[in-house]
């Protein structure tokens, strides 16, 4: 592992700036979350097109994905990382200054750049550190990014309640400020063997999906996310319009899913050095199963509460926190020479099968069906990802498990 000495940009960064970097991430997705209906009466819209804030967001982030990936590969993680922040603040202030529902979605889009603070830190730490050590690495940077999702939904919804749905975008300048001068401080260059060109790199893709490993991979992180992303897709109609919440309660709420992914992280961040990637994955998802039967339970037993519904789903928070690690970790070492394009490509398809899931979550809820439609899109979605991690489990028996320090 490289030396890092904090603030010296002639080293890799500091683990806590790859944290700032992820977080902020986190923040533009989840603090706006309680203020969505404020938003779509501000500009005159139904909730349904303001939601599109949300899933919108995440197709972007998706397709964004494809492209910093490669370049990283090619500019470096450095230039990447600080021209995504200025393109952030740039769509921050149109968010900010916009009176049509049009102009916030532009802005909108563009701060989807912010992407690169979940794409490039896998590959920082895979440039850094091998496999093993990388799923152990990626924990901690994730336990600390959750945080943000911890605190930013209560935040957003306080800041809405107090001064109105425009205070979230002004926060998240300034915290962008403040992470774009960290990043130049700190984020030393990391991919000292870079790609030829764009092209080049995007030829190697035809390598990477034809690696059953990759997809294997990948597909366990779509869709252990995509029970992430159904929650989001439904449990902002959920709590507001079946359970009277307001913002600031309903970000209460989301709370305690996202306590529940820091506490995944952290056994992954402890453990996965110990008991191996395999075994992570599995028992993530066998988790996040329990707190959605245990939901779903509650809810045919006719207890009708928010509580009820959103507490045992802290459960896949936990669920989230052992998987997603060890499977992003397994995208990037597949390929070590290409980990940058492979956080981007696998993170694409992770993201975008994430914005259907989110997609589908928010088409199926009617008042009069209650929360079931969301939590049985969320148990298929788990049972996807148990497939997908069976798939990898019997691609390494026939095939040898992959080297720590390479792919396959």
């Amino acid at each position: 592992m490289q030396e890092t000495r904090f603030l010296d940009r002639r080293t890799p960064p500091h683990i806590t700036t790859l944290v700032v970097c992820a977080g902020l991430g986190a923040l533009s997705l989840n603090i706006i979350l309680p203020s969505l209906s404020a938003m779509a009466a501000y500009f005159g819209t139904d909730y349904a097109v303001m939601q599109f804030a949300v899933s919108g967001y995440i197709a972007g982030t998706a397709l964004l994905q494809l492209v910093l990936g490669p370049l990283s590969d090619i500019f470096g993680r450095r230039r990447v990382m600080i021209g995504s922040i200025v393109i952030l603040l740039i769509g921050t202030l149109i968010c900010l200054f916009a009176q049509t529902v049009t102009v916030f979605m532009i802005g909108r889009l563009l701060q989807t750049a912010v992407v690169a603070g979940f794409v490039l830190p896998r590959a920082i730490i895979r440039d850094t550190v091998p496999m093993e050590g990388a799923a152990s690495m990626i924990a901690y940077v994730t336990m600390g990014m959750s945080l943000i999702p911890m605190v930013a939904p209560t935040v957003g919804g306080t800041l809405n309640d107090l001064f109105g749905w425009e205070s979230n975008f002004i926060l998240m300048l300034g915290l962008g400020l403040l992470t774009l001068m960290l990043v130049s401080a700190d984020l030393g260059e990391t991919n000292m063997t870079p790609a030829e060109s764009f092209t080049a790199q995007f030829r190697s893709w035809p390598d990477l999906l034809r690696s059953r490993r990759f997809w294997g991979y990948t597909l366990t992180s779509t869709f252990s996310s995509g029970v992430f992303f159904a929650f989001l897709g439904g449990a902002p109609f959920i709590g507001t319009a079946i359970y009277h919440l307001t913002p600031t309660m309903l970000g209460v709420q989301f709370f305690l899913i996202a306590a529940g992914y820091m506490v995944g992280n952290f056994i992954s961040g402890r453990y996965t050095r110990r008991f191996g990637t395999m075994t992570m994955m599995f028992s993530g998802s066998v988790v996040s199963m329990i707190g959605i039967g245990i939901a779903a339970a509650l809810q045919l037993g006719g207890v009708a509460s928010a509580t009820a519904f959103f507490a045992p789903l802290a459960l896949t928070g936990v669920g989230n926190g052992l998987t997603l690690p060890s499977s992003n970790a397994g995208v990037v070492s597949v390929r070590p020479r290409l980990a940058g394009s492979a956080s981007g490509l696998g993170g694409a398809i992770t993201v975008g099968g994430g914005a259907a899931m989110s997609t589908l979550a928010a088409a199926v809820l009617k008042d009069s069906d209650g929360a079931m439609p969301v939590l049985a899109v969320m148990g298929i979605s788990t049972l996807l990802a148990v497939a997908a991690t069976e798939y990898v489990r019997q691609v390494d028996r026939r095939e040898g498990a992959l080297v720590s320090g390479g792919g396959d």
